[in-house]
């Protein structure tokens, strides 16, 4: 009986052990799989090329917050900051049939800007025998789910993400079943404050690119794989935690990061003022008697 073609090793007729030595997850090509990436799995590893796609993500938080302190922000700028679309190629998340997701929308792109202009709004500009301090950050709201949290991770790393899948593809899949894509939103560029394109050689599966994902990034979801019946070995891939707890611990995790960033750049504030103060109070030298 000839093996009806399910997963990414099927359709580019690759073994399994291929994406294994890889790292890579070897995706369903049918369906979403119920998995997501956790962003906590990308924060406590010690991988520097995870290290550094963590300093980009706290990066663009606190590009997000500076931005946050213009309470008329135009719905232009909003659009293109603060929404974060699903990026359905790496074939994540919760979906029946097919790849296509929700991401995340104007609801969410307004509760977040709102959130920052009002945890950060008077930090910083506390009297002098003050400590610096705000509100605990909320940046994802209730109705937020793991799936979400995947969707904003993936979309902050998704240059990472790009790199690793062509590589892949240039060292395994047949050129014919690879195609040039002109990829939008890649990275962020601070200087002109825009997502930047660019075109990537990547495996093609239904006139779209397809995008893997390493595997020490995934955390799966139990119940509804059991519930689905479906087929391979998930044993590696870690449980994920329940909404309400990855949306605490990942609000807390950002307050945590910004707290730091913001505290410190205070200190410095204070130092130069102190600096300052004592060289305006310096006395003058006395002149030499004749």
């Amino acid at each position: 009986m000839r093996k009806i073609p399910i997963y990414f090793s099927d359709f580019f007729d690759l073994s399994r052990h291929v994406l294994r030595a890889y790292g890579a997850f070897d995706i369903s090509l049918i369906n979403d799989l119920p998995m997501f990436i956790d962003p906590f799995l990308l924060f406590n590893s010690p991988k520097p090329e995870y290290r550094s796609l963590h300093a980009e993500m706290i990066r663009y938080v606190r590009f997000l917050k500076h931005k946050s302190a213009d309470s008329a922000l135009d719905t232009g700028s909003m659009h293109a900051w603060y929404i974060f679309k699903e990026v359905k190629q790496n074939w994540l998340g919760f979906c029946l049939s097919g790849n296509s997701g929700n991401g995340l929308g104007p609801d969410f792109a307004r509760a977040l800007h709102e959130n920052f202009s009002t945890t950060f709004r008077d930090f910083g500009e506390e009297k002098v025998t003050q400590s610096p301090h705000f509100e605990k950050l909320t940046l994802f709201d209730s109705g937020v789910g793991r799936d979400h949290v995947s969707d904003f991770t993936t979309n902050l790393i998704k240059k990472y993400l790009l790199e690793y899948t062509q590589e892949f593809a240039r060292q395994h899949v047949d050129p014919a079943l690879t195609k040039n894509f002109a990829v939008e939103r890649v990275y962020f560029n601070y200087k002109t404050e825009t997502w930047v394109s660019k075109t990537y050689r990547l495996p093609v599966f239904l006139d779209d690119f397809v995008l893997l994902t390493p595997q020490d990034l995934l955390a799966k979801d139990e119940l509804w794989i059991n519930q689905r019946d479906l087929v391979g070995d998930y044993a590696e891939i870690v449980g994920s935690i329940e909404n309400v707890q990855l949306r605490a611990q990942i609000n807390n995790y950002f307050s945590l990061q910004l707290s730091i960033i913001l505290e410190k750049k205070e200190k410095k504030r204070r130092e130069a003022l102190a600096r300052k103060r004592k060289k305006s109070r310096k006395p003058l030298r006395s002149l030499r008697p004749l």
